[in-house]
């Protein structure tokens, strides 16, 4: 009941590229980067229902950790 309230889900896809892009914007290449890699990457997925652990798991995939 409650998800007809809610934004609609970013997909796989869309937190792929959007953290792409933040890796991008912040020259991260470590896994010690991924504060500033998940500060960057939030705000790219506002307005879309994106689940921060799984952004989390996104983060650390494309930093290699």
């Amino acid at each position: 009941m409650l998800e007809a309230y809610l934004p609609p889900a970013a997909s796989a896809a869309e937190i792929d590229e959007a953290v792409a892009a933040a890796i991008a914007e912040t020259g991260a290449s470590s896994p010690k980067d991924m504060g500033k890699v998940m500060k960057a990457v939030m705000p790219k997925l506002a307005g879309k229902n994106a689940d921060g652990k799984v952004v989390n798991e996104a983060v650390r995939r494309k930093l290699g950790a």
